[in-house]
């Protein structure tokens, strides 16, 4: 896994800028003279609050830029926020900037179950409207995932299970000799078990770099799939995490070997077809995917479109990311509780 932070986890913490709230800004959010001065544009004055409103009053002088709207933030934050019940919020000031078409928007959050207790959040928006900018750059709009998720269906070619459609696509993009990696695999298996409108696939995304017998694994993996198919890749895949302290100059040839061995292949054949032109090319392909949609470490879920660095999130928080993201896509499932969500 590369050193990313984990603390845009899900966009539970995307776009956060955590910052003393409301009792220094008891009114307003601090603007400079001159954008208090600027001619307004009130919102609409739809907010993601019950009618219990814990925020100041917005002030339409703290809206200058003519777009996003209020409503288009409000549209994106249910996006990425809408699968906890507890996190309200309130678009507090919409700004232009000295940037050309870029805008400032700042929203307070609070959470139900904290009362009393909230956050500033600030993020910028792009002159095209597609995305947003804070610590880091994302998709903006009231389906910001949707471009990714249809890149990703029409795309996607990895080892899969689950159900035959797209309709729920969750793809792990992961690193065979990566220890977060290997540690989401139980979290994998859950969600397969509690998803099963879900077709999951698994997208090798070796990281050279730190990691160098990632390469050779997903390579081997591919040529287990070639010869065996998908239900072996898994198994190889299991195996090769569950020897991964074996992948060393000494060990690895013998890891692999088990791995190939475990899934019903030949290890001699496995190994030489890992040399192919055609099978690199196949594991390169699958990283490139990842790149072209933003993926940058691992593990990494992508919940139709959605990317997720699953390894930070906490299993329960996971599914109700799912079931939200479902849910916006028209796909429905029912969370229930089962035996996986103990564990």
């Amino acid at each position: 896994m590369k050193n990313s932070t984990l603390a845009t986890a899900a966009g539970l913490a995307l776009l956060t800028i955590a910052v003393p709230m409301f009792a220094q800004a008891p009114g307003t959010p601090k603007l400079s003279p001159a954008t208090q001065a600027a001619e307004p544009q009130a919102p609409k004055p739809q907010n993601a609050v019950p009618p219990a409103n814990p925020f100041p009053p917005v002030n339409p002088k703290n809206f200058t830029a003519t777009t996003p709207t209020a409503d288009e933030v409000n549209s994106f934050l249910k996006a990425i926020w809408g699968y906890d019940e507890n996190r309200i919020w309130s678009v507090a000031a919409i700004l232009a900037t000295p940037a050309p078409g870029v805008s400032k928007v700042v929203v307070f959050v609070s959470d139900k179950s904290q009362p009393g207790k909230g956050t500033q959040t600030v993020f910028f928006t792009t002159p095209d409207g597609k995305h947003a900018i804070a610590d880091n750059v994302i998709d903006f709009g009231a389906t910001p995932f949707a471009a990714t998720r249809k890149i990703l269906q029409d795309r996607v070619d990895g080892p899969a299970r689950g159900a035959a459609g797209k309709e729920l696509l969750l793809v792990e993009f992961a690193d065979l000799q990566c220890p977060h990696c290997k540690e989401v695999q139980a979290t994998m298996d859950n969600i397969a078990q509690d998803f099963p409108q879900a077709r999951i696939v698994f997208e090798n995304y070796p990281l050279s770099e730190i990691h160098p017998y990632a390469f050779r694994a997903a390579a081997e993996g591919e040529c287990v799939r070639k010869a065996k198919g998908d239900s072996a890749f898994f198994t190889y895949a299991q195996t090769v995490f569950d020897m991964q302290d074996g992948l060393t100059p000494e060990r690895a040839d013998a890891t692999l070997s088990a791995a190939v061995t475990k899934a019903g292949g030949d290890p001699a054949a496995a190994a030489a077809c890992a040399e192919t032109p055609a099978i690199k090319d196949a594991v390169k392909a699958s990283q490139k995917l990842g790149t072209d949609v933003g993926v940058d470490q691992t593990p990494i879920l992508a919940v139709n479109g959605h990317l997720l660095p699953v390894a930070g999130i906490p299993y329960e928080t996971l599914k109700k990311i799912i079931a939200h993201q479902a849910g916006l896509d028209g796909v429905v499932v029912h969370l229930q509780p089962t035996l996986s969500t103990l564990k």
